[in-house]
């Protein structure tokens, strides 16, 4: 499937407002336009990442802001996503971030808006699935067709619907077992149940080993994948910032993007900003979902757990 068959799938013929993409490259930037003019839009302009702020100012109006970054790493880039995020934010446009993996911690720390959409590293399926989820999430679409016959938006209402799933088995968990555990529930200094962090080592080893064996994508479950991982950084004293989190995910970064964004949405993950660091930020467990977990590990006993 290509930009073509899918980007027409989802926007009215009417609606014609330009893009502004700014890229690292030209290549980077024909990369975002042969998305773009195949969903049916137009490019308002290409542009270098040095003049995406000016090029922003002099747009008067915009669907949408793509930004295909390569390896920026300075102040104009920091300028930059703030700048978008505050935009977005404010309902100007919609946006497309698409990076590489080295910097996903600087981008999740700046734009921090839930409707922006991060793309790590993508494929032509995931930028077009980027922009016809950014349009349609968008306050100034209002010129779409309904887009949720399209499959990409039937993937993202799945992955929602899941993730209210969990987060009502966990708020059931953190209430207390239905039936008595099989032992005395030990509870640290927090007050909370505890689970030794080598525990939870173990069963992320567990699963890892599977891969061995069978396909990973048989057992892609990145919600569980992130839950266990920031459960044993929290009996660690560690901090986990978002580009080690999509790594625990054992997706692709796009997808755990994805879940991690619903999670937090749905108030399982807390996203905190690195006080010594404005261009990162950490997640972990909001303290019901610590709390649900760790009397789960403590209601199986030493059942193991995969």
């Amino acid at each position: 499937m290509d930009a073509h068959s899918i980007g027409r799938s989802f926007l009215d013929p009417c609606f014609n407002a330009p893009v502004l993409i700014a890229g690292s490259s030209p290549e980077a930037n024909d990369k975002a336009a042969h998305i773009i003019e195949g969903a049916g839009l137009r490019v308002a302009d290409k542009v270098q990442i040095r003049a995406a702020v000016d090029s922003i100012d002099r747009q008067l109006a915009a669907s949408a802001v793509w930004l295909e970054l390569g390896h920026e790493d300075d102040s104009l880039l920091d300028e930059l996503l703030d700048r978008v995020n505050r935009d977005v934010s404010d309902g100007r446009y919609a946006a497309v971030i698409a990076t590489p993996m080295e910097l996903l911690d600087v981008v999740t720390a700046r734009a921090r808006e839930q409707t922006i959409e991060v793309v790590v590293g993508p494929n032509e399926a995931d930028r077009a699935a980027a922009l016809a989820t950014a349009l349609a999430n968008s306050r100034v679409a209002a010129h779409l067709s309904d887009i949720a016959a399209d499959k990409n938006a039937v993937r993202i209402r799945q992955l929602s619907e899941e993730v209210s799933r969990i987060a009502s088995t966990l708020a059931r968990l953190s209430e207390g077992p239905s039936m008595p555990a099989r032992r005395p529930t030990i509870v640290n200094e927090a007050g909370m149940p505890d689970v030794a962090a080598e525990r939870i080592r173990a069963v992320i080893r567990a699963r890892r080993l599977r891969s061995r064996y069978f396909p990973e994508e048989l057992f892609a479950d990145p919600a569980w994948d992130m839950l266990l991982d920031l459960l044993q950084a929290e009996i660690s004293h560690l901090r986990v910032p978002v580009s080690s989190l999509c790594i625990a995910a054992a997706v692709p970064a796009t997808t755990a993007l994805r879940w991690l964004k619903a999670m937090v949405q749905e108030g399982l993950f807390v996203r905190r900003a690195d006080p010594h660091d404005g261009r990162r930020v950490f997640v972990e467990l909001a303290p019901h979902t610590s709390q649900a977990l760790r009397r789960y590990f403590n209601d199986v006993d030493e059942v193991a757990v995969i």
